[in-house]
């Protein structure tokens, strides 16, 4: 992760130059963290910059969820939970300031120190923090919540606990971690952790919680009302421990948030219509533009705002699944990125208003530029020459077809593409030496109208070459299951991104997660190339290296070919809302509508 080159929001701010490969020359423990240099935020800062200190509290926010749940507990691999509760109901030692790249204030903890190369951390727990149930929140909490989650918890909480040496107690209200390898970044990722209650759990086991089994958490809210599949209600806690701190003032300030789940897509928009939730982000603007003209948008009851934002792109799309033999061969997947005739299916769809991803950080500093490389970046990559696919060095870009449905000229490059992979037209069906079809699966959940549509267009323009592929629809707890176990040839897949990248880029990219049940490297890739250049981010000393060693990550998974790419959903975030929902207008954070902005800093304006 890294310091904030793309705006100076305050005077303050360091953009490069000192980059404290020695970690942090404190004397004293201090009230925040940045990656490089300060925080930007002073110690007696009154709110977060786009918090509104003064924002009244009430009201209510229902939103539309897709498919369903079974679980309570977004902390494990098993059952399906919402994925709000994770930012909702827990919280963290310390929390994250969304108007900087990678910069984390005291939450849980007052204060935060760490050794001269950031080799420890050692965080301080304020006195007045506690749980719901009015107990206080103790080191041995802490201790507990850290193994608990390093050795119980989803995977993706698994690697950072490999990398602790020792966590021990230093006082009343302290603890320290001790780290195993030289990565600055620990010291900000480990203070990210969620705090659980230890005595609840005490003779449960935690990797199997059911429904049955309400958490009791520290955060501003608390689960109220339920029911599995239909709907989870959260209230406002009114003896919240945290709620004069300068980092939630402004923040928590509706007394319920209430998640509705619906089916598919059609139905959560007439739910909106008929006023049964109050506010949906639409990703379609072609939709945004045409279907948000009823009587209830025509007379100001719902306004519809856009949200704008400086953070990447990320990478949206159908991924291929490269442990199947299938796909293991990267002309097959260059094939298919061929005969996705994305211009014709994005004037369909969007009324082509949408543009093509084109780079798994497209719309930042951060992603590959175009041509070959040069410079520093392909420094960084000539070393893994031998091994990169055609495209890393020399420079890539995806097909363009001429917008018509037939793409003849993509599909031709499709058919040569597959006859290099073995695979030719034999009486109309594409076939290897064998005589076996090429067939796959196209796996999605249910309600994902869009992905439907989308895959149906790209299946029709495969039947013409030969290629045979069917759309597999299935429930949320099956898909979950299926995506966790890599029971998939192919899928849709979404990963954002921030103006940060460090060793989360390991849990999506990196060759250790391509064989973990439940990782995010869905599409199985070993590179030995990504990995170089994931330790490059983590280990620059200066701004130059670190945008080198993204951009040259860029190149690798772009040139891998292991995404079809398609529109981007996310360039402006567009929800419309009851007109007494609102939100600060004038201090927009950098990452814009992102995690902790819709609802945490909106409020309730009416009776």
């Amino acid at each position: 992760m890294c310091v904030n080159f793309f705006r100076n929001r305050v005077a303050k701010i360091v953009v490069a130059g000192a980059i404290l490969s020695a970690g942090s020359l404190w004397a004293d423990p201090q009230h925040g963290i940045a990656m490089y240099g300060d925080p930007q935020l002073p110690p007696d800062f009154v709110s977060l910059p786009y918090a509104n200190p003064d924002a009244p509290t009430g009201g209510r926010i229902v939103t539309g969820e897709l498919g369903s749940y079974d679980s309570l507990n977004p902390l494990i691999l098993k059952g399906s939970a919402p994925w709000q509760l994770r930012f909702l109901v827990y919280e963290s030692l310390m929390g994250r300031n969304y108007d900087e790249p990678f910069s984390l204030y005291g939450l849980l903890a007052e204060s935060i120190d760490v050794g001269p190369n950031r080799e420890w951390v050692e965080f301080t727990l304020r006195p007045e923090a506690e749980f719901s149930d009015g107990s206080p929140v103790t080191v041995e909490d802490v201790m507990w919540s850290y193994e608990t989650l390093g050795t119980k918890g989803h995977p993706r909480y698994l690697g950072l606990w490999g990398k602790v040496e020792s966590m021990e107690k230093t006082g009343d209200r302290s603890v320290r971690f001790t780290f195993n390898e030289d990565n600055p970044e620990l010291a900000l990722i480990i203070g990210m952790r969620p705090i659980l209650k230890k005595a609840q759990w005490e003779g449960l086991d935690f990797k199997n919680s059911s429904l049955d089994l309400v958490p009791i958490t520290s955060a501003p809210y608390v689960i109220g009302d339920y029911e599995a599949g239909r709907y989870v209600e959260l209230n406002r806690n009114p003896d919240y421990w945290g709620k004069d701190i300068n980092f939630r003032r402004g923040t928590n300030n509706l007394d319920t948030i209430r998640l509705e789940f619906f089916a598919d897509d059609t139905a959560l928009f007439e739910a909106f219509k008929a006023g049964i939730i109050n506010t949906i982000r639409e990703t379609n603007a072609e939709k945004w533009k045409t279907q948000y003209d009823f009587p209830a948008v025509r007379n100001g009851d719902i306004v519809k705002s856009e949200i704008a934002h400086q953070r990447p792109t990320g990478i949206t799309g159908f991924v291929m699944n490269t442990r199947r033999a299938k796909f293991a061969d990267w002309h097959v997947r260059d094939a298919l990125i061929h005969a996705f005739n994305f211009e014709y299916i994005n004037d369909t769809l969007t009324g082509g208003a949408q543009p093509r991803i084109t780079s798994y950080y497209g719309n930042s500093l951060l992603g590959m530029r175009e041509g070959p490389a040069e410079g520093r970046v392909r420094e960084l990559l000539t070393p893994f020459a031998d091994d990169l696919l055609p495209g890393a060095l020399e420079g890539y870009s995806l097909p363009v077809s001429d917008g018509s449905p037939r793409n003849r000229e993509n599909l031709a490059k499709a058919i040569d593409l597959m006859a290099e992979a073995g695979w030719t037209v034999q009486d109309g069906v594409m076939k290897n030496a064998a005589g076996a079809p090429f067939t796959f699966e196209i796996l999605l959940e249910q309600g994902q109208g869009e992905n439907i549509a989308m895959a149906e267009i790209f299946i029709r323009a495969l039947e013409r070459i030969g290629i045979t592929a069917q759309v597999t629809m299935i429930d949320p707890a099956q898909y979950k299951e299926r995506t966790n176990e890599f029971d998939f040839d192919m899928t849709n897949f979404r990963r954002g991104s921030s103006l940060s990248p460090g060793n989360e880029q390991f849990l999506y990219w990196g060759a250790e997660g391509a064989d973990q049940k439940g990782s995010r490297n869905w599409m199985g890739m070993k590179s030995a190339a990504a990995d170089a250049m994931i330790h490059a981010l983590l280990g620059a000393q200066s701004r130059d290296d670190f945008l080198a060693a993204a951009r040259a990550l860029d190149r690798v998974l772009m040139s891998g070919r292991y995404m079809i790419p398609v529109h981007d959903k996310y360039a402006v975030s567009r929800i419309a809302h009851v007109k007494e929902l609102t939100y600060p207008k004038d201090s927009l954070p950098i990452y814009g509508d992102y995690l902790e902005f819709h609802p945490d800093v909106w409020w309730w304006e009416g009776e």
